[in-house]
């Protein structure tokens, strides 16, 4: 939303990704609480067909970086040989040439793994690889994921049924990366060059995966917040909503405690139409609102995407927001009197995230629109994407548990089709992870800030030499990933300090290994 904006509207997509950290919110979910409900829910030769045109977007820092949009005649199915496996779809990456040294050797291309949106917005959101690409004399290179954006493979009827929707998967994502990268390289004369891959949160766990299974095409890997491990029962289900809670409780154990009581007290007061209509003039909704749900996914959208994105210097990601936005949420809580109402302490805090700006007139709880084009994610998190969350008896989230049995049935009625719940473990591993990869990968960077609850489900010790965590104490949801300023702390600098250095090594070995044969 743009600050001119006087509506704020709560996007969609935002309330639908819930299902992936929040299933209890989702249809059909299993609480101790009423259960709430949500709307249906990261080749050579034919340099010819590409199509490009010059775009500039704005940084994350407010600094203008160029990039040119491309796409790329990319193949449906890469993985059978039926007749509508060739046919061809328009796939978006972006390039920025800038800084690319082409002589006496070319330099390296970084390439970003696209998550599960509009490849511009995580673009504009990587400030770090323009940082540090004029260091290297690097291309970077910016790649959509399949079926979001403008990469849709049926136009608009891309995710209008399963047929359609049944070659969204993370296979076929990594395969269109790299024929892309490979094909890129061919057509640019830069068969030789060494590619790293970026990727944050879902992208970083491609990254990290592309890495392992296209070795011969990436030679590295900064997989950023990526939560490759939050599947099976590998970490605790309950780390997510967890760390949620500890960011607040760390900030004011009020601030804690009000939250932790909203949930009931807005159930008890919604139960008829005259609470009803008091929690619409509470929450300041365009519209009187027909039951609880929508306000309980408004809470639930604003405390964790805060906890999230709780960066150390302003921001404007997810929304708007200041620095150390979960300690400025807790202080707006704690400055009311004592006995002041629980839900008008809770909207309050809430209208940060949603509201920052304050030019805000009323909020479209319900409905809003996908300004990201994150539409799909429903779909990967009822066929492959299984992460269990549930909510302990300590957070400050209703108790909740997660049923396999549940998310099966729920994503039968959505789509026709049941999840492959241990597919991800199956295909890319998980399990034992420091033994297996010890004996075979290499040259990997798994980064975490440990106040970022996808941190639980991530990498976050060292696996061997070239398989690295770093993680910080402080740190948010990809945070090293945004671009650099002047006001960031001593252990983010240090953070990107060593990614920079470790790439380093990687490149010139690679160089060296070229040169030799």
């Amino acid at each position: 939303m743009t600050p001119s904006m006087t509506l704020a509207v709560v996007p969609a997509v935002l309330l639908l990704l819930l299902a992936a950290f929040a299933p209890e919110l989702a249809v059909g979910a299993s609480s101790s609480r009423r259960t709430t409900h949500q709307p249906p829910h990261f080749p050579a030769g034919i340099a010819s067909l590409y199509r490009s045109g010059g775009r500039y977007a704005a940084a994350d820092n407010g600094t203008a970086k160029p990039f040119t949009a491309h796409y790329f005649p990319q193949e449906l199915d890469h993985f059978t040989f039926t007749p509508n496996s060739s046919r061809v779809f328009s796939h978006k990456y972006l390039l920025n040439d800038t800084f690319w040294r082409r002589k006496p050797t070319a330099g390296p291309l970084f390439v970003y793994t696209g998550n599960e949106g509009d490849i511009e917005w995580f673009t504009t959101n990587t400030g770090f690889m323009f940082d540090i690409a004029p260091e290297f004399g690097a291309l970077l290179v910016f790649i959509e994921h399949r079926f979001y954006g403008e990469s849709q493979p049926f136009g608009n009827d891309s995710d209008k049924s399963a047929d359609t929707l049944g070659y969204l998967t993370t296979t076929q994502a990594l395969a269109d990366f790299a024929i892309l990268i490979t094909s890129l390289k061919q057509n640019l004369s830069a068969v030789d060059a060494p590619v790293v891959v970026f990727g944050g949160s879902y992208g970083g766990m491609l990254a990290s995966w592309f890495r392992l299974k296209y070795p011969h095409v990436a030679m590295g890997a900064l997989a950023s917040s990526a939560p490759i491990l939050q599947f099976d029962d590998i970490t605790p289900w309950s780390g997510f909503k967890d760390t949620v809670t500890q960011d607040f409780k760390f900030e004011s154990l009020n601030c804690f405690s009000v939250i932790k009581a909203v949930w009931d007290v807005l159930d008890d007061r919604g139960s008829n139409e005259t609470g009803l209509l008091e929690l619409s003039k509470t929450f300041r909704t365009c519209k009187t609102m027909q039951s609880t749900d929508s306000l309980t996914n408004f809470l639930y959208t604003a405390f964790i995407y805060t906890a999230m994105t709780d960066y150390p210097t302003p921001a404007n990601f997810l929304q708007n927001l200041p620095a150390y936005p979960v300690k400025e949420m807790c202080k707006i809580i704690d400055s009311f009197p004592a006995g002041a109402d629980v839900i008008e302490k809770a909207f309050a805090a809430a209208s940060l995230y949603y509201n920052y700006t304050g030019d805000q007139k009323c909020f479209q709880v319900e409905g809003g629109d996908d300004p990201h084009g994150l539409s799909g994610w429903d779909w990967q998190a009822c066929t492959e994407m299984v992460m269990p969350t549930t909510v302990s008896n300590e957070s400050m989230f209703p108790p909740f548990n997660f049923s396999y049995e549940e998310r099966s049935e729920r994503c039968l009625a959505s789509y026709g089709v049941r999840p492959r719940m241990h597919w991800i473990t199956t295909e890319y591993g998980g399990h034992k992870i420091d033994k297996v990869l010890k004996r075979f990968g290499s040259n990997i960077i798994f980064s975490n800030g440990m106040r970022d609850p996808w941190s639980r489900g991530g990498v976050l010790k060292n696996i061997s030499s070239s398989i690295i965590a770093l993680v910080t104490e402080k740190g948010a949801h990809h945070l090293d990933f945004r671009s650099a300023t002047k006001d960031d702390p001593d252990w983010v600098v240090e953070q990107r300090r060593q990614e920079v250095e470790i790439i380093h090594g990687w490149v010139d070995q690679y160089n060296k290994d070229i040169a030799q044969m």
